[in-house]
This record gives C-alpha cells, structure tokens and sequence, in this order.
C-alpha cells in the first residue's frame, strides 16, 4: 500500500510543479492559441511519439477528431504511425529514423501544425519529423521532459514536464493533451 502511495504522490507533484509554473502554463495556451488558430485556417494538427508516446499522440488525436465534452464537427488530427503498412515498410526501405519525417513531407502543408512527443527529448524519428516541418513552414511543438533533449531546440513552441521519470512525463503530457484539447473545443465550438 505504502508503494502506490508513493507512485500516486509522485504524479501528484509533477502536476503541481505543472501548475506552480506560469512559463509552462503559459506554454500551454500558447499551444492551444496555435491549434485554434490552424483549424481555424482550414489546417490540420499531426502528432508523432513512440512507444508511450505514441499511445499518447494517437489519444490526443483521436479526442480532437472525434469529440472531448461537445457533439461538434469533427477536426484534422492525425497520430503518423497509425498506418503499420506505411510505418513497417518505410521502417523497412529508408530506417526508423525517417518514419515520421517522410509522412510530413507527403501530408504536412505550411500552416499545419506538427506535436512531436519525446520524454527524453532525444528519439531521432521525432526529431526528424520535426526538422522536415520547419522546413516546410509547419509551426512546431515539442513535448518533453525537463531538459527537452535536442528535441527542445527545434520546435517553435517547447513545453518541457518537469520531471526525468518516464511514466509521471508520459502522464503529465496526457493531462496537457486534455488541456488542450478541452480548451480548443471551448474556443472553436463556444
């Protein structure tokens, strides 16, 4: 019992080192004044990770596209590693590395905007993807952990957790996913 309560305590503090921190929640609303304004201007938000990371990508995604509190039209949020067929083969013919980057030159569009997901800030698909969105006049996000690795020095817009712990970032990012997506659906379906 002593052991969950320490985990439960653990994710409660970086939730409120989260919220203790006006630069990060400054962040934050920059992020969601980004998003609102790209759908707003008919583009569309990608999303890349690995791992954790990826299930993350995908669950935001999926509460943009689908719904998050409202019945409303749905919105262009796509997760790039969806599609095994596309991620397997280019895994396959070009590497790993170039898995995310090669699906924003096919699908990202100046005016789109890409998240790139990475606790450690250092995984080279996302960081890849990144470089080939700035490149193609995407605006960029990076959501890390502290630090924000290589990855924090390519995106437009960093937003670093602060925490090293893999799991309590992972579940930090999802609470900022809700975040946004909540406060993008208010502004764009009041």
């Amino acid at each position: 019992m002593k052991e969950i309560q320490s985990i439960i305590e653990s994710s409660i503090a970086v939730k409120q080192a989260l919220a203790a921190d006006p630069v990060l929640m400054h962040g934050i609303q920059d992020l969601v004044n980004r998003i609102s304004t790209t759908f707003r201007e008919g583009g569309k938000v990608l999303l890349c990770g690995n791992g954790g990371s990826a299930a993350d990508a995908q669950h935001i995604a999926a509460e943009l596209s689908g719904r998050f509190y409202k019945d409303r039209p749905a919105l262009f949020a796509e997760a790039l590693h969806v599609n095994t067929s596309y991620l397997t083969a280019v895994a396959n013919d070009f590497g790993y590395e170039e898995v995310f980057a090669r699906l924003v030159t096919g699908m990202g569009k100046p005016g789109d905007l890409l998240i790139g997901l990475s606790t450690s800030g250092e995984s080279e698909n996302v960081l890849r993807a990144v470089q080939t969105a700035r490149s193609r006049q995407l605006f960029t996000v990076g959501m890390t952990g502290a630090g924000g690795g290589r990855l924090s020095a390519h995106c437009d817009l960093w937003i670093g957790v602060p925490s090293d712990d893999t799991p309590r970032i992972q579940e930090a990012h999802l609470l900022i996913g809700h975040i946004v997506c909540e406060l993008v659906e208010r502004d764009l379906f009041p």
